[in-house]
């Protein structure tokens, strides 16, 4: 067990910073790959239901890792953990751009979005981990932040993405940098990290007193979905919102990424102003009006012409934007219930976000990319009516 250590403001403002730079760089060394895809599509001659499988693998990965990313961070650390993860997924993206580049065959991309998958699974839930700790240390809600700085690092990336896309540069030098610079900052932020105390330890003796499984809460799986839905309307939209806009409203491959980093500003100003909406009208009604707008915004992309869908994304990405980090403050509700309930929501929300967009690529083979996206609204449809879950709930005894 770690010596414990006084925690004084000044350490706690620290690890939020660390923290903040670890969700930044985990959006930034994301956005970074996928802001390719338009041309990656075109480089290996994919179809949309051959990029899907692309797609599947990075899930594949990542359904290994979330469920292991608990056990590895109680027992080795965030700090550990997110380092372990980002040296896989910057790993694979390494690997899958060198397999873009000089192989022609997306086969051999699979082995690298493989890693990139399970890298992401567990860096993502780790840092997670380490923003509901701070969230403790604070005694206030700042779970958005966290994610909102997630989100403008995809952002920044896609607005690099669509102007090397522009000037051509090729796909390997651009994750090449994009590697270096995620792994630099990502050992910086994570030096920041909170110490670990084995608070999570009741007994002197060092052992665990036992515990029901969150898995037979039907709160915790509730909350699960809200954010499986959030998930899914963000991951679509990181997958195929680039794509969606070339193919079908036959636009360029950096227009295409011009709508898809629209989607993301968005996204990170709803999350930056979220806190205050929160404070002053709670979980409740906040999330029933935002998933009422990322319906309204996929219909406007998917029907609207084409200057209508542009805003459509803006309205999409506030829509998305609170879903995720409001689900992940439910489930922390109860500190002491806390990692193990984040664990299993975090694991429910992001088989939708990576499982789920490769399922709307084979749609997309049958109906087109754009019209599949209307598999967005009906989720969000689901969200709504049960957003009542997410009501602040006070720790059991």
């Amino acid at each position: 067990m770690a010596t414990d250590v006084t925690l004084t403001p000044r350490r706690v403002a620290a690890a939020r910073n660390g923290d903040l730079v670890v969700f930044a760089v985990n959006g930034f060394a994301m956005a970074s790959w996928m802001s390719r895809i338009p041309d990656i599509k075109q480089i290996l001659h994919l179809t949309p239901g051959t990029l899907s499988l692309l797609l599947l693998a990075v899930s594949a990965g990542s359904l290994v890792g979330l469920p292991l990313a608990g056990r590895l961070a109680h027992r080795y650390g965030a700090v550990t953990v997110v380092r372990m993860g980002m040296a896989s997924a910057m790993t694979g993206e390494l690997v899958a751009a060198i397999a873009v580049q000089f192989s022609g065959s997306p086969w051999w991309v699979v082995p690298g979005l493989l890693f990139v998958g399970l890298g992401n699974g567990t860096w993502d839930v780790a840092q997670n981990l380490e923003g509901t700790r701070i969230e403790t240390a604070l005694k206030r809600a700042i779970m958005p932040w966290f994610h909102a700085a997630f989100s403008g690092g995809t952002v920044v990336a896609a607005l690099i993405g669509a102007g090397l896309t522009a000037l051509k540069v090729p796909v390997l030098l651009h994750i090449g940098v994009a590697v270096a610079l995620s792994a630099l900052a990502v050992l910086w932020g994570t030096s920041k990290f909170l110490p670990t105390h084995g608070e999570e330890s009741a007994h002197e003796d060092g052992t665990k007193p036992p515990v029901r499984s969150a898995w037979l809460e039907p709160r915790t799986l509730l909350v699960g979905v809200i954010v499986l839905a959030a998930a899914f309307a963000e991951g679509t939209a990181n997958d195929w919102m680039a794509v969606a806009f070339v193919d079908g409203h036959h636009l360029s491959n950096a227009l295409g990424v011009v709508a898809f980093a629209s989607f993301l500003v968005f996204m990170t100003a709803g999350r930056i102003i979220g806190t205050r909406l929160l404070d002053l009208y709670g979980r409740v009604v906040v999330l029933r009006i935002l998933f009422g707008m990322a319906i309204v915004g996929c219909a406007l992309v998917v029907f609207g012409p084409t200057w209508l869908a542009f805003i459509g994304t803006a309205i999409w990405g506030v829509g998305a934007s609170l879903g995720f980090p409001v689900g992940m403050s439910a489930a922390a509700d109860d500190p002491a219930r806390a990692p193990m309930r984040l664990s299993v929501v975090a694991t429910i929300g992001y088989t939708a976000f990576l499982a789920g967009p490769p399922f709307l690529g084979f749609l997309g083979d049958h109906f087109g990319v754009l019209r599949a996206l209307v598999v967005v609204g009906a989720v969000s449809l689901i969200a709504i009516l049960i957003v009542p879950v997410t009501k602040p709930q006070r720790p059991h005894p």
